[in-house]
């Protein structure tokens, strides 16, 4: 079975390609594996087929990676408005990292209003490979009416839901077409030195001579054609499914390109957990031979279906994609022989998880299941992490935004029985102190029987930003005897959990200078005591400030976005770093900045609308900074509230 992978912005028809392209010869069977990836098997001139098609959208790039790993290759559908080549980008970068040989489709070019040259010019600044048009557009007035193909030199009317007709080439397009004709010839040529000697020779290079360069040019990865077609009306597709079936490696390529051992069989695609079916992984047979029973990934297959459901009937065939039900050790992302698994690149994966929420059960008796539930979804969903927020200990999911929210949401909510609240997460506000302070503490209380007793004099002092907590002592003569300092600093350190602005103190230093015992009612507990109660007291005498998490992050952006972030930065109150091509993906800057961690939630919704959901973000704490004024007012009273 030969399989390829179908991506696109959302909105650029790709759900409708996949099923012109599959519904050519009448026969489709379709099986929707999530909202996120459904699977289309058909047949095309004897040859079994399977399309993979992934929904648009930011949220479902991870996805993407997964499915295109399990891939002989790609097709990225388009729009024909070069205005519309950004939202492809990341799309892209993706395809160019996993090293998947792509083919361009320009999908609705009977709405196309302007050039196609100058589409795939918009395209290519998005594309390290050389994007090379394989046909043109002909019209009658502003209407694409047909195309001619470059290699043959035919010319092909489009038909409403019927194939094209072979016709004259139009005088019209004869100019534009041998001018298209020679640049697709020298870029294939720079491949080729025996084509590169024809053409220096004024020759023309036999057609089916072009056709086998061609498919052996795309096979190793080393250029882009592009299509042009309406799928809505079936225009175009059949010419670019015969490229699919000419040019594209087979399955027997896949393992080489992902640098998988010898004995690997089979690669985890995606999985789902099904209620009252459970987990469910679409594999990928690599060598033929994958059957129910068998040993994949050191444990027994369980059971095996078809993409259609219905069970398997002996081993698979080379490239053919099953179900796994009842084998909760395999996993997507994985490439498994029969003893053991290995990870897959890393590009699989997409960009990380920077939409942060944390989840509460709506019942306190489903908090156990919902830890357990969320862990299972983890271990298959390739755009999740899971957290803990450190101030509540509540669990914090890391998604790719605010759909995919939801689908967890609602995953939890029908195949566990488990309904949550969503929450943002908090700044994980600190507090320290802006001036020292000598403190003198007296803790003494009697009682029946021993009493207790300890008395300390100590010395708060702020430190500099990242020391955390110093403890000292200069104590002489054995005022403080020395088996009870440890406890004055562990009474110390306990009072730091919650300062009296309500957040944990940081930066701060304690010297003990002198104090007193008594040689019946001082004890370890007493010390402990004096050292907690007494620098709860100079906390509060210290000049206590606030303090704000900020976050070094860097934005991934197309280039032609990277201007706008500066004014964004600004208004989030975040200095700019500056900004740099990225060093590998063409068209994309890295744009760094400083930013309060509380904000990364509005930079992540804003950069959505702003770049029409092409860039991403990276963040990793930096540094804490004083925070004064209403907004510190605004903080301690809301934690005050949370904590009543």
């Amino acid at each position: 079975m030969r399989c390829f992978t179908v991506l696109g912005p959302s909105q650029s028809g790709k759900t409708t390609l996949v099923k012109a392209l599959a519904e050519i010869e009448g026969r489709s069977d379709i099986s929707s594996f999530s909202d996120r990836l459904s699977v289309r098997t058909f047949d095309y001139l004897g040859e079994e087929w399977s399309a993979l098609d992934v929904t648009g959208g930011a949220d479902n790039l991870a996805c993407a990676g997964h499915a295109l790993a399990a891939s002989d290759s790609v097709v990225l559908c388009v729009s024909p408005d070069p205005d519309a080549a950004p939202q492809a980008a990341s799309y892209l970068r993706l395809i160019e990292e996993s090293g998947v040989p792509c083919y361009l489709f320009i999908n609705r070019m009977d709405t196309a209003e302007g050039r196609v040259r100058d589409t795939v010019s918009a395209l290519q600044n998005y594309a390290g490979h050389a994007l090379v048009l394989r046909q043109v557009p002909m019209r009658e007035g502003d209407e694409v009416t047909g195309v001619v193909d470059l290699i043959s030199e035919r010319a092909w009317a489009y038909q409403e839901g019927q194939p094209s007709n072979l016709v004259e080439i139009p005088d019209a397009v004869r100019d534009r077409e041998q001018e298209a004709r020679t640049e697709l010839l020298e870029h294939l040529a720079d491949f080729n030195d025996d084509l590169l000697e024809q053409l220096i020779e004024d020759k023309t290079p036999p057609t089916d001579e072009v056709f086998a360069l061609l498919a052996d040019i795309h096979k190793r990865n080393e250029l882009i054609p592009a299509y042009l077609g309406s799928a809505e009306h079936a225009n175009g597709v059949n010419r670019l499914m015969k490229a699919l079936r000419h040019e594209s490696p087979g399955a027997g390529d896949m393992a080489a390109r992902l640098g998988l051992d010898d004995g690997a069989r089979a690669i985890g695609v995606y999985a789902d957990n099904r209620k009252h079916v459970g987990k469910s992984v679409l594999i990928r047979d690599l060598g033929g031979g994958v059957q129910q029973g068998a040993s994949l990934g050191g444990d027994g297959i369980g059971s095996l279906n078809g993409v259609d459901g219905k069970p398997v009937a002996g081993a698979l065939e080379q490239g053919a994609l099953a179900i796994a039900v009842k084998s909760d050790h395999l996993n997507p992302g994985k490439a498994y022989s029969e003893a053991a698994a290995q990870d897959l690149p890393d590009w699989i994966n997409g960009h990380p998880p920077a939409f942060r929420r944390m989840l509460t059960p709506d019942n306190d008796r489903d908090d156990a299941r919902l830890s357990g539930a969320l862990t299972r979804i983890d271990a298959i969903d390739p755009g999740m992490s899971l957290g803990q927020d450190e101030d509540t200990g509540h669990v914090v999911v890391n998604l790719q935004g605010p759909m995919h929210l939801r689908r967890l949401i609602d995953t939890l909510a029908e195949d566990f029985d488990i309904k949550v609240t969503e929450h943002p997460v908090g700044g994980s506000y600190r507090e320290t102190v802006s001036k020292s302070v000598e403190k003198h503490y007296r803790h003494k209380k009697q009682s029946g029987g021993a009493g207790q007793f300890a008395d300390i004099v100590f010395t708060l002092k702020p430190l500099p930003r990242g020391t955390g907590f110093t403890f000292d002592e200069v104590v002489k003569g054995g005022s403080v005897p020395r088996n009870y300092i440890p406890s004055v600093q562990h009474g110390c350190e306990d009072a730091l959990g919650t300062g009296p602005l309500g957040f944990r103190v940081v930066d701060v230093g304690v010297t003990l200078n002198d104090g007193k015992h008594h040689s019946v009612d001082s004890s370890d507990f007493a010390f402990k005591t004096a050292g907690m109660m007494g620098m709860r007291e100079a906390l509060r005498e210290a000049g206590p400030v606030l303090l704000q998490p900020i976050d070094q992050v860097d934005i991934h952006v197309p280039s032609i976005y990277a201007g706008q972030l500066v004014a964004l930065i600004s208004s989030l109150k975040g200095q700019v770093l500056g900004f740099d091509p990225h060093p590998e993906a063409k068209g994309w800057d890295i744009f760094r900045a400083l930013l309060p961690s509380p904000t990364l939630d509005e930079l992540f919704q804003s950069l959505g609308g702003l770049t029409h959901g092409t860039a991403w973000i990276e963040s990793r704490f930096d540094h804490y900074e004083e925070i004064h004024g209403r907004e510190a007012e605004k903080i301690q009273s809301e934690r005050a509230e949370a904590m009543a």
